[in-house]
């Protein structure tokens, strides 16, 4: 088993020694993400063995970009255990006032994945469905060749651009809460190969 997201730089130093010593030993591999600029030199510092990076601004850190974030996250990302861009996408949950920024900042790291043909990793949250909606349209727009929709939340607008592109669906603990039958009806319907496991470590249980 593969755990397609995590954030092993988050982890306190005996958490963190607890993964690498002992819960890797389940696993084929790791991918850990570094989601805005102070975090990509020590995502790739943990990329070893069978721990592999991404690197990436996540849409609550999208104010950050600039031509010389845009720079360095080029050259992060051409690093040989980088293996996706992200986490990037919309959150308009906690900064709905940045989504200008945050439509930026995605067209960017959009851009540098298909650029070095990586998977992009996208996050995305809202309060009412409107990012969800908003990043449905921009891949049936942009349409890129490897994506990965990361804690899929069974939108049906996303369900269904995410089938049409050919996007991958990354499940978390959430699939396994009472409440949310949704996302085990999501999991039934989707195609096996396109489904992928994660653990978003340390935020979600």
């Amino acid at each position: 088993m593969t755990d397609t997201h995590a954030h092993l730089d988050f982890l306190e130093a005996e958490e963190l020694a607890q993964v690498l010593k002992e819960d890797l030993k389940a696993l084929r591999a790791l991918l850990t993400l570094g989601v805005d600029p102070s975090r990509w030199e020590r995502t790739l510092n943990l990329a070893q063995g069978k721990v592999y990076a991404a690197v990436g601004l996540h849409p609550t850190a999208a104010h950050l970009l600039s031509p010389e974030v845009e720079e360095a996250l080029a050259h992060y990302a051409r690093h040989p255990r980088v293996r996706a861009i992200g986490e990037t996408g919309l959150d308009y949950y906690w900064t709905p006032e940045t989504r200008s920024l945050q439509l930026r900042a995605l067209e960017v790291q959009g851009a540098l994945a298909e650029a070095l043909d990586l998977p992009l990793v996208l996050h995305v949250r809202s309060k009412d469905g409107q990012a969800e909606e908003d990043l449905a349209a921009w891949l049936l727009v942009h349409r890129p060749k490897k994506a990965v929709l990361h804690a899929f939340s069974a939108h049906p607008a996303l369900e269904r651009a995410g089938l049409e592109v050919g996007a991958y669906f990354s499940f978390a603990g959430p699939l396994t809460y009472r409440k949310n039958a949704h996302l085990r009806e999501a999991l039934a319907r989707l195609p096996e190969d396109r489904l992928l496991v994660e653990t978003d470590t340390p935020y979600l249980p």
